[in-house]
């Protein structure tokens, strides 16, 4: 297990914090039978080679050692190092649904990108920390927007590419007996459409698997492999759109979206509208009763609300709508996620030109200044300000808090009142 992981020289290689000499024994730590030094290991691991969402020139010679854990059924924990390795090949996944990963635009952006990385120095393994920071960001800092653009896609696909060279482990793990490494192994294979032709007939064996098991399956692990089949370019069964499950409900609308477009049936189309207004749990129904669904972290109605956009413009008000009655529900990273679509189709040219007044915005921007100015929630994250949502809104030209935003949206309706759109 693990051979060859010291021939690599690790400290040549940087993460996040500088040189990756901490990663052999990190990875090494994985196998513990500790579950403490185990969870440390991994949260470690997520905050260096994968920072943020971020990865690193580490951050790929480390994946082919988490797929060989993996493929080890005496590895602990099997689950979270297959979630980490998928973290790694994409990233945050909010950043990439509704479609999926753009691996052709990576593959583009990253030309060039090869070269960038061998011509970069070495970290710094001294102990002098000025002189440590300094080399982190100097070359880096050094490139042009253009070279440092293809620098990190290189990265990026290096990453990728090193867990999509796991893709058929994953299609393996579809039939584990572990229920949670079935999930993690649905969720993988999803991000990889280069593998979608070989990964999707084990996908529909599972999906069938699932469904015939009865009270031995969560739907969360149905509804799983339905999203993923949707990401792989296989609408699910139209007949799930009448399960008794609000779960499967929810990922067969999702993968149909997903897949059909603007040609989505209506039943599909008011499955996705319930849920980015409101999930079932407010008409009694308890839509996580059936267990976790790893996309968007969770986030259902989310998801919903980002899936609306494959529908066209045809369904662009009724979208609008259902957001703006989800938002004052909403705060932290939920709230990211619907006032992030509501302002897309709110603001279809983008930001406001400065000096903009109130009284200038369209019927669907004023609808949306009223509700945000209205709803404290959604400018919260557990109680307190989120400066992500004020920077969220400042990009459209807005005011960036709510009392200024809530003058703004008076102004509009004071005769004679003059107001910056700023």
């Amino acid at each position: 297990m693990l051979d060859g992981l010291d021939d690599i020289r690790w400290q040549r290689l940087g993460h996040a914090y500088g040189a990756a000499d901490d990663v052999p024994d990190l990875l090494r730590a994985l196998r513990s039978s500790d579950p403490a030094t185990r969870d440390d290991a991994l949260g470690t691991l997520y905050t260096n080679v994968f920072h943020q969402g971020s990865r690193y020139e580490a951050s790929a010679y480390a994946v082919p050692f988490l797929l060989e854990l993996l493929a080890d059924p005496a590895t602990p924990d099997r689950p979270s190092v297959l979630a980490l390795v998928t973290s790694l090949a994409i990233g945050h996944d909010e950043n990439v649904l509704p479609d999926g990963f753009p691996v052709d635009s990576y593959r583009r952006a990253a030309e060039g990108g090869r070269e960038l990385l061998a011509a970069k120095p070495a970290p710094w393994t001294g102990a002098d920390e000025a002189a440590k920071e300094y080399v982190k960001y100097a070359y880096v800092e050094s490139l042009d927007p253009a070279d440092r653009g293809r620098l990190w896609a290189y990265i990026d696909l290096a990453v990728y590419d090193a867990a999509r060279a796991g893709v058929p482990l994953f299609r393996r793990l579809l039939g584990d007996p572990d229920p949670w490494l079935r999930v993690a192994a649905a969720y993988a294979v999803a991000w990889f459409p280069e593998e979608a032709a070989g990964s999707l007939p084990p996908l529909a064996r599972a999906t069938e698997a699932a469904r015939t098991a009865g009270a031995g399956t969560r739907p969360a692990e149905l509804a799983t492999m339905l999203v993923a089949s949707g990401l792989l370019g296989a609408a699910p069964d139209d007949r799930l759109l009448t399960d008794p499950s609000p779960l499967i409900r929810w990922a067969t609308a999702i993968g149909r979206a997903r897949v059909l477009g603007p040609k989505a049936d209506p039943t599909t189309v008011e499955e996705l509208m319930t849920w980015t207004a409101a999930p079932p749990a407010a008409a009694g129904e308890d839509p996580t009763d059936g267990g976790w669904v790893p996309f968007l972290g969770g986030d259902l109605s989310g998801y919903a609300g980002l899936a609306l956009r494959h529908l066209g413009p045809r369904h662009a008000d009724r979208a609008f709508d259902a957001l703006t009655a989800r938002l004052p529900a909403v705060s932290g990273d939920q709230s990211l996620t619907v006032l992030g679509e509501a302002l897309r189709l709110a603001f279809p040219d983008g930001t406001l030109p400065p000096g903009t007044p109130a009284a200038a915005l369209t019927s669907r921007q004023r609808r949306l200044v009223e509700v945000l100015s209205h709803s404290p929630e959604p400018w919260l994250i557990d109680g307190q300000d989120f400066g992500n949502v004020a920077m969220l809104v400042a990009e459209y030209g807005l005011p960036d808090n709510r009392e200024a935003l809530t003058a703004y949206h008076t102004a509009s309706r004071t005769p004679g009142t003059e107001q910056s759109g700023r």
